[in-house]
């Protein structure tokens, strides 16, 4: 019996671009399109009517934002969400707030030239609506619930005002006891990597993450991160030392590496061809991670669509590193961590949220 096509709702308050996606996501015989609104409130009549598996969702309409109907959407129905904006081009705080949210994905709309410009972008477009139809709704879910707990806590605790911790200038790694934290993630990443991140001290050893996403939201993520973890959170740049208490973002567009020379471990930050079709690619960085620093090194992937990741963890496992892949049950998409479940590429498999406590058990342990 064939699959039911995903269903698919259109937000957008361009009657253009409606137009355009709806074509886009006909052509596909695996997507049929329920409905179009022009903005969030003509499209809760057709989310109560049609149940849609996955909206597009513009972030600039009238009545109601896309920010403000996200946060309602995902606090009483959640579902996919792939945002399709002009201000995910313009504005990545705004896109960094919408995956905090819940958004699945992200396609920046052409600058000029929209109608052409989609259709261009037409495969990674639909690519991104069926990947988000195969994510975990329980975990989705749980991360929906998680949210309002820590919402409440927020406000409850609204009238008590603690100073901000003022962050101690990390100290350089001595060499002959580094350890390097390799973290890598793609689809459902941005949540996963905050989750682990906030709950981690501040004197550890450098964390190098990849995520897969393009250039100009990087540098909003970390200091997104930045603000709410012990550690200095900061995007990447060639050849600088890797650092104790620092986390590392690859910059979007961009590969970033491990290399050793007599001073310690330094990143490289490279705009070599994709590996897996990805720049930055979670392999690339793993790679570099073996060959570099495969006995002081820690590899950990991380919900994502795809295998990017699993040839370098294995890799990192065969050469003596510790490696961890997050449990189906807690990831989004359980796409990257079975990949490199299947292949032998890991030593243990963790919930989402034990994670962080095995960093800092295995920092001490060596």
């Amino acid at each position: 019996m064939a699959a039911k096509p995903v269903k698919v709702l259109i937000i957008d308050d361009s009657a253009l671009v409606r137009e355009v996606l709806t074509k886009i996501f006909s052509r596909d015989r695996n997507l049929q399109v329920v409905g179009s609104a022009r903005d969030p409130l003509y499209a809760i009549k057709d989310i109560k009517e049609h149940r849609p598996d996955v909206i597009t969702l513009d972030l600039q309409m009238p009545r109601m934002d896309g920010i403000t109907f996200l946060e309602k959407l995902m606090s009483s129905y959640p579902m996919p969400v792939v945002v399709i904006s002009s201000l995910a081009q313009e504005g990545s705080d705004v896109t960094i707030k919408a995956l905090e949210l819940g958004a699945v994905d992200f396609v920046p709309k052409p600058a000029l030239g929209i109608g052409q410009g989609l259709d261009d972008m037409s495969v990674d477009i639909v690519s991104k609506v069926k990947n988000a139809a195969s994510v975990n709704m329980d975990e989705m879910r749980r991360q929906v619930r998680q949210r309002k707990a820590g919402k409440k806590a927020t406000t409850s605790n609204a009238a008590i005002k603690e100073p901000p911790v003022k962050k101690e200038e990390p100290v350089r790694m001595v060499s002959s006891t580094d350890k390097v934290i390799a973290i890598g993630a793609s689809t459902g990443g941005t949540v996963a990597v905050k989750n682990i991140l906030t709950k981690l001290p501040a004197n550890l050893p450098g964390i190098i993450v990849v995520l897969h996403m393009p250039s100009g939201f990087t540098a909003s993520y970390a200091e997104s991160l930045n603000d709410s973890c012990a550690m200095k959170v900061k995007e990447a740049t060639d050849g600088e030392t890797i650092m104790t208490g620092y986390a590392y973002i690859a910059p979007g567009g961009k590969h970033v590496e491990v290399e050793k020379s007599s001073k310690g471990y330094h990143l490289r930050v490279s705009t070599d061809p994709p590996v897996n079709r990805h720049r930055p690619s979670v392999d690339k960085l793993f790679h570099s991670v073996a060959e570099n620093a495969p006995a002081n090194s820690l590899g950990i992937i991380l919900t994502g669509m795809g295998s990017d990741g699993a040839q370098g963890l294995k890799m990192m496992k065969d050469r003596g590193s510790e490696t961890v892949a997050q449990d189906e049950k807690s990831s989004i998409v359980y796409g990257m961590p079975k990949q490199a479940v299947d292949i032998g590429a890991v030593n243990s498999i963790l919930p989402l949220d034990q994670i962080a406590d095995f960093i800092t058990g295995y920092v001490k342990s060596r």
